[in-house]
């Protein structure tokens, strides 16, 4: 099957909607929540509820749609549907078993990406999967950005309820450009047929799988302890508007998209990547270590700029490199692992971020994310000292 460049097009049109469906909100829902006077502890486990049934569903699901090949196309396009209805329970309840309920079919819908990933990367021979998954990181970048323009402005403008409706008529939109997504399988000739526990067993013995995975949950963890958690909080204490939040949030997307754009477009050796993860790592721990010290607006930009930057690198290298993992009869399942594994830290960050806010101090929650990132730095040298010994 030829895939033109119209249906790269279409595919990355609906993965942007994927994305913005999920994340119109995000950027005023943890103040949502604190409006609608829910405690530092129940918004930590609401915004981590996220990460919840990712964990549970990316790698079961990667298991069966390399069982049921067929069935990848049709989990995809479920994803869409479950975002619309996600939406519409936030739009209609604000108890917080129905939050969370909202929040956890979130999660459903996000762990469908694991299918995204392995169609869209079947676009491309394997020796380009590195600038594939860079295109796919960027379009997940770009409706965060336009996210974090448009929800506090969609607030202010027409209350708190508006981002949710977006993401449902987003979610629409994406259901039907799905619906037109080629789905094609260079590897059907040279599958292998493996009993259900060999997917378990040989995943769990592939080589690098588990580091890459887990400097990819402590990623996951930074983000949404910051940016997609408490920064906000800690901008209003500083006394910065919803106006102004916008700046605060471009400041960090845009280097952010930056970061994954040149990911996509610049070719590089596996040793050189890890170099780059390691310093990006050690970098944004730096940075987070200083949010505390900010005074303002600008100063907390500047510090944000940083950090988007820097975490820009580190996800969509370590989606190519376990991208390149597996062999062909189990490519979704080691990148279901992979998500299953990393989704932990969407869940582990902001609910250990929360209990810290609860406990201690907002300041003290970026102290937390800084250790973690000099954590994320030390497991990479392991990787780099690997593939040393390897070669």
């Amino acid at each position: 099957m030829t895939i033109t460049r119209l249906d790269h097009i279409i595919f990355l049109a609906s993965v942007f909607c994927f994305w913005l469906a999920t994340y119109i909100y995000v950027p005023i829902f943890s103040l949502y929540l604190e409006q609608i006077s829910f405690p530092y502890a129940a918004i930590g486990i609401i915004l981590g509820s996220y990460g919840i049934l990712q964990v549970a569903l990316r790698f079961p699901l990667g298991v069966l749609s390399d069982r049921l090949r067929s069935i990848r196309k049709g989990l995809y396009v479920s994803g869409f549907v479950i975002a619309a209805i996600s939406g519409l329970i936030l739009v209609f309840f604000d108890s917080f078993v129905m939050v969370l309920i909202g929040r956890l079919l979130s999660g459903v819908t996000a762990a469908m990406w694991v299918m995204a990933t392995i169609l869209y990367a079947q676009y491309v021979h394997q020796d380009q999967s590195g600038k594939a998954m860079g295109a796919m990181q960027l379009f997940t970048v770009l409706p965060q950005f336009a996210s974090m323009l448009t929800a506090g402005l969609l607030v202010e403008s027409f209350g708190w309820l508006s981002p949710f409706w977006v993401g449902v008529i987003v979610s629409i939109i994406g259901l039907v450009l799905s619906l037109f997504v080629k789905v094609v399988d260079h590897d059907a000739t040279q599958i292998q047929t493996l009993q259900t526990h060999e997917y378990f067993t040989r995943t769990l013995k592939t080589k690098s799988l588990m580091p890459l995975a887990t400097i990819a949950l402590i990623t996951h963890g930074l983000m949404f302890i910051s940016i997609f958690g408490f920064t906000p909080n800690y901008a209003a204490t500083l006394g910065i508007n919803e106006q102004q939040m916008v700046l605060l949030m471009t400041a960090f997307f845009l280097p952010h998209a930056l970061s994954s754009l040149m990911v996509a477009t610049i070719q590089l050796t596996k040793k050189v990547e890890l170099a780059i993860v390691m310093s990006s790592l050690f970098l944004s721990a730096i940075a987070f270590l200083t949010v505390p010290l900010s005074t303002g607006l600008l100063s907390i930009s500047i510090v944000h700029a940083i950090i988007g930057l820097a975490l820009g690198f580190v996800l969509p290298i370590c989606l190519s490199q376990a991208a390149t993992l597996a062999p062909p009869s189990m490519k979704t399942t080691i990148m279901g692992f992979y998500q299953s594994y990393y989704a932990a830290g969407i869940f582990l960050g902001p609910w250990l971020a929360g209990l810290i806010a609860e406990h201690y101090s907002l300041p003290a929650v970026f102290v937390f994310a800084s250790f973690t990132a000099v954590v994320g730095g030390i497991l990479t040298i392991y990787l780099i000292v690997q593939s040393k010994q390897n070669t």
